[in-house]
């Protein structure tokens, strides 16, 4: 039985724009000057077993990922330069914002389809959360969190009523924790969110 492997997602950092031709070799290398690495992946194509274009580091250490994080963003690969955030999302950031909810998932579909899917909208703050039932099923919904409002809106026009695995899925914000029927992507929400980054260019806000 293969054991699945959980990535530390407070010592990851979410790599995107990647040139097809970078490897999970280059990457390794390329992040190995920042700081020890544990781990790199790539997700591919099922299909053509291509890149898709972004991909994770896992660090030993979560000051390992936030150094690689402020040297390595921007830094040109194959002359594309790279996007370079932490995968994991800050506690002192929660519920700012741009957070998905997608529905009506056929059984077949798994993290990876979801990474390549949603990926190609903007940066994603972490792993696609699938629910599943105790068994491991899925339960035929997911959330996805993106990093910009403007990533998320792109993901509702795009991908809303389209087919995935030959089911219409449906897409929407999700709705809040503790809340009363109130979804994620409120104005006050997107002046929030606009206010940090108007304040600090750098700031990476997360969702909850």
């Amino acid at each position: 039985m293969v054991q699945k492997y959980e990535r530390n997602q407070d010592a990851s950092v979410y790599v995107g724009n990647l040139d097809e031709r970078v490897t999970d070799e280059l990457l390794w290398e390329l992040m190995v000057q920042a700081g020890p690495v544990v781990s790199v992946h790539l997700p591919k194509d099922r299909v053509t077993q291509s890149t898709q274009g972004f991909g994770f580091c896992e660090f030993q250490g979560a000051e390992d990922a936030q150094y690689a994080a402020q040297i390595m963003n921007m830094v040109k690969l194959f002359g594309k330069p790279l996007r370079v955030n932490m995968a994991a999302s800050d506690r002192r950031m929660q519920d700012v914002g741009a957070k998905l909810f997608i529905g009506n998932l056929d059984p077949s579909i798994d993290d990876k389809l979801l990474y390549d899917t949603f990926g190609a909208f903007g940066s994603l703050v972490q792993a696609p959360q699938i629910a599943r039932e105790a068994a491991g099923q899925s339960r035929g919904f997911a959330f996805v969190s993106y990093t910009t409002f403007e990533a998320a809106d792109l993901a509702i026009q795009s991908m809303d009523g389209q087919y995935l695995a030959n089911k219409q899925i449906n897409v929407q914000y999700a709705f809040k924790k503790d809340s009363k029927g109130e979804r994620h992507g409120s104005a006050a929400e997107r002046m929030l969110a606009a206010q940090a980054r108007k304040n600090d260019p750098n700031f990476q806000y997360t969702q909850g």
